[in-house]
């Protein structure tokens, strides 16, 4: 008998990277933590919806001590807005699904978020989440219905509460930008970059508004928000009406709470694939994850999914994957988005973002690197993107973005594609950014804006090994070393918090995932170096 020999154990880096990878195809959607706000949106919404029980009890848990839900520094406005006026939504139901909730569980939770609205986020910072401009003042407008009606009805369930009306001095909270989009969609279709927001742009769209044709479903979803759905679907949907399949596939992945963006494939799969390439690790990249994503690149671009816009972000990390997996095309698709000094990440859009950028800078700069005959083709835009982050930087040496909460995966980025691709003339900014990374490593080796978090500390354990810092070999060594014993001490999935910006802040857990795997094994040889494990 002929003797099939033995195929060498993959090292258990190898192995992780292949079980994410073949978990990635498994999943059409990717994966998405639950959100506040789009389960509070369902909550008010939906209560027809499988799961209405599993959603309230979610709420209550995740209140904060201050009556507030959600993350600092004005980060918890909008989840806050959304889950205590889906409470007093519940609130006023005589057949409230919550009897594991008494009425004054309710009307207690309810009052702590009022008046942790009161006494500090209304008054701001605003985030730049997206839609924020509509939603927030939408959902305050709406908490002042409920207080006003509950006022008349039930004025005992309010408490000093009763008759209270809900002011902001917050610019975006003033509804200006939304009573404008409201009047425009009364006269035209809704543009479609504004479906994910369906259930705050449309008028009374937080009360069961009317299917609104100008935003049909795709798969089932609309602009790939639970809440959008919901707000499509109105207050008794057919059972077979689109949609109503989504809510229920989304609510029970879960258990009940909904992400806030779901599905992410595209975005989930390049940020994969992109984060392995750059790891070291040897791995094949099945080629049902690059079909994908061929399939679904267009003359315009790619969105993070089907059913959103195509945006330059999720277009270039798709270029950049493909590229470097043996698949590459010519970055035309990008240029729609070229405007004067940097790339936009929409057609009209509020404020540019530097990651977006750093990305174009990648996929354009791999590009010419694979191919030197475009260098004419791109050349003036590379150059470009590489000014346009160079004038971006703060002064501290690190980088903000309008997608992400975090400084650290903003400095990541363009860091990175800087010492990649930026020239001599970045190299001192690139520098600057690592010494900031050095300078703000928390004790237990980790990093991070509110607390150290496995995303963060992957982002410049990263930054640290790839963009060759000099000074001191030992110094860098060590740091990434710690970083890396942080990532292999304190890793729970589960627990990943929202960084990610959406209409409230998200964790894509997969590709979280795939940057600590990155990162351990770029780490590998520090820790070594440096005597660690």
């Amino acid at each position: 008998m002929l003797e099939v020999p033995a195929q060498p154990t993959p090292a258990p880096r190898e192995a992780e990277a292949a079980a994410l990878l073949a978990a990635t195809v498994a999943d059409p959607w990717g994966l998405v933590a639950p959100s506040v706000y789009d389960t509070a949106r369902l909550v008010s919404l939906a209560p027809w919806l499988d799961g209405h029980r599993e959603r309230l009890g979610y709420l209550a848990k995740e209140q904060n001590q201050d009556g507030s839900w959600g993350a600092p520094d004005g980060y918890g406005l909008v989840p806050t807005l959304s889950a205590v006026e889906a409470l007093l939504t519940e609130l006023a139901r005589t057949d409230s699904g919550a009897p594991h909730l008494s009425p004054d569980d309710l009307a207690a939770a309810c009052a702590d978020g009022l008046g942790a609205l009161r006494d500090g986020l209304l008054a701001g910072p605003v985030p730049d989440t997206i839609g924020v401009e509509f939603v927030a003042p939408s959902l305050l407008a709406d908490i002042n219905t409920r207080l006003a009606a509950l006022t008349e009805q039930a004025p005992g369930k309010l408490g000093a509460w009763s008759g209270t009306t809900l002011t902001s001095p917050a610019p975006d909270l003033d509804g200006a930008l939304l009573a404008g989009v409201r009047e425009m969609t009364e006269q035209a279709p809704l543009p479609e970059k504004l479906w994910h927001t369906l259930e705050a742009v449309t008028r009374d769209g937080t009360r069961g508004a009317r299917p609104h044709e100008g935003a049909p479903p795709h798969n089932g979803s609309v602009g790939c928000s639970p809440a959008a759905t919901a707000a499509w679907l109105g207050a008794a949907p057919d059972p077979a009406a689109p949609g109503v399949a989504y809510l229920r596939d989304v609510q029970a992945r879960f258990g009940g709470p909904v992400p806030s963006i779901t599905p992410i494939v595209y975005f989930e799969q390049a940020w994969v694939l992109n984060s392995l390439a750059a790891s070291g690790l040897r791995y094949e990249a099945p080629a049902a994850l690059l079909d994908s994503l061929e399939a679904g690149l267009t003359d315009e671009g790619i969105a993070a999914a089907p059913g959103l816009p195509s945006d330059s972000d999720d277009t270039a990390a798709v270029l950049f994957a493909l590229a470097q997996h043996g698949r590459t095309h010519r970055p035309d698709s990008l240029m729609h988005f070229r405007r004067d000094g940097y790339f936009s990440c929409f057609g009209v859009e509020r404020t540019p973002s530097t990651s977006t950028n750093a990305h174009i800078l990648e996929a354009l700069g791999h590009h010419v690197t694979v191919r030197p005959d475009d260098a004419g083709r791109y050349g003036a835009e590379i150059r470009m993107i590489s000014d346009w982050l160079l004038d971006n930087q703060l002064p501290d040496g690190s980088w903000m973005d309008k997608w992400h909460a975090s400084p650290y995966y903003a400095t990541a980025c363009c860091a990175l594609a800087l010492a990649e691709f930026g020239g001599p003339s970045a190299r001192a900014a690139v520098d600057r950014a690592a010494a900031w990374a050095l300078a703000t490593q928390r004790a237990d080796g980790s990093w991070g804006r509110w607390q150290g978090t496995t995303e963060e500390t992957a982002y410049m354990v990263q930054l640290l090994m790839r963009t060759r810092t000099p000074g001191s070999p030992g110094t860098v060594a060590r740091s990434a070393a710690r970083g890396c014993d942080a990532l292999l001490a304190h890793d729970d999935p589960a627990s990943y918090p929202g960084l990610w910006h959406d209409k409230d802040i998200y964790a894509p857990v997969t590709v979280i995932r795939a940057a600590r795997l990155a990162a351990l094994a770029l780490g590998g040889a520090a820790s070594a170096a440096s005597g660690g494990a």
